[in-house]
């Protein structure tokens, strides 16, 4: 006994600490685990814990079959509410898209076989001669523009998600639009300037490849005229013969397309006896109209449905800031509104930081299961 314990109060004698085998319990602890997992798989037989799975038997090889050939199937998750506008009517009733049995391909094959080019000349069928040039119509069989010069979807499932791509802008620079036709597949869409130089040319080049194509239409902005879209735009002061005028005027610099997207356009798509008599004058051509995305005030969905003109609405615009991780932040954005919804729809400009990070997206995309199809395959598919 030492000294401190002879000199320190009765009962407040030297305290003795207890060292605990802190290595074995922790020992002790993970084998229990272990053992419990074991016996976990070897009796519940789920090491995934009930995590939904399907599974496959393949009784056979069939030669030939290709990943293109398998349709996918699976749950759709939602993935929140900052979707945006469903821009797309939901019934199947009545549908307004193009009919591909109507289509003359220059290939002389059937609508059923894989599309190599379309065709570069216009359809006498559903075009006419104007003051102007080649004004589209729909002809006495009812054969329209959209029918005839829209781009047959091969191989088309159900239940894959689609996405539609607009490339907007073509035209107006050379270097800009010839790097965008031998860049992007001809799934995507173009949509040609009407003041660009050498449309024809452009519209040739594009279809050749396979693209279906859009005409940009220039309509009045709010802040009209300090952002002047161009000369020929249609304006909400416009009287209906000189907006008529002017809208004969613009169908005309080039032929070979589906159908109209807006150049700006913010007022003009709000105002609806404006969108009004601007759907019915394209209507009664066969042509289609695309919103383009930009302007949360566009009455130009209710009045497509109204008047019955087959219509689709960007979902995305993909290089508001055009930078390579904002594009990339984007398409994801998009990806996730077409599994969502099983369609969506992105716009962009012919920029090349646009076209390379489309370009890049696109080489997997079947892979991760989605098919991009071009933008008249979404108007009621």
């Amino acid at each position: 006994m030492s000294s401190e314990d002879l000199t320190a109060p009765l009962g407040m004698g030297k305290r003795r600490l207890v060292r605990l085998p802190f290595g074995l319990i922790g020992v002790g602890i993970l084998s229990v685990i272990f053992t419990t997992t074991l016996i976990w798989i070897a009796v519940v037989d789920d090491p995934l814990g009930g995590e939904p799975v399907a599974v496959l038997p393949l009784d056979a090889v069939v030669e030939g079959v290709t990943s293109q050939d398998i349709e996918v199937v699976e749950i759709r998750p939602g993935i929140g509410d900052d979707l945006g506008p469903n821009l797309r009517p939901e019934s199947a009733k009545d549908l307004m898209g193009p009919r591909y049995d109507m289509i003359l391909r220059p290939d002389g094959l059937g609508p059923e076989a894989p599309v190599t080019s379309l065709s570069i000349n216009p359809d006498s069928r559903v075009s006419e001669r104007s003051d102007y040039g080649f004004l589209p119509k729909v002809s006495e069989a009812g054969v329209r523009p959209l029918d005839a010069y829209s781009r047959p979807v091969v191989n088309e499932f159900k239940s894959i998600p689609k996405i539609a791509v607009v490339i907007t802008g073509l035209g107006l620079s050379e270097t800009g639009t010839q790097n965008a036709i031998s860049s992007l597949p001809p799934e995507v869409t173009f949509a040609l300037a009407p003041y660009g130089e050498d449309l024809d040319l452009w519209m040739q080049q594009a279809r050749t490849k396979g693209h279906e194509l859009l005409l940009q239409l220039p309509l009045e902005p709010f802040d009209f005229p300090d952002n002047d879209p161009g000369p020929h735009t249609l304006l909400v002061s416009l009287r209906p013969a000189e907006m008529l005028d002017r809208l004969a005027y613009l169908l005309t610099r080039v032929t070979n397309y589906v159908g109209t997207i807006p150049e700006m356009g913010a007022r003009f798509t709000s105002t609806k006896p404006s969108v009004e008599y601007l759907f019915e004058k394209l209507k009664s051509r066969g042509l289609m109209f695309v919103d383009n995305g930009t302007s949360s005030r566009s009455i130009a969905a209710q009045m497509a449905t109204d008047k019955r003109l087959p219509f689709s609405g960007v979902d995305v615009v993909l290089d508001e800031v055009p930078r390579d991780d904002n594009i990339d932040a984007k398409l994801l954005q998009l990806e996730g509104i077409a599994r969502s919804r099983g369609i969506a729809v992105a716009a962009g400009s012919a920029l090349p930081v646009t076209v390379r990070q489309l370009q890049e997206w696109v080489q997997d995309l079947e892979e991760r299961g989605l098919q991009l199809v071009p933008i008249s395959a979404t108007i009621d598919r």
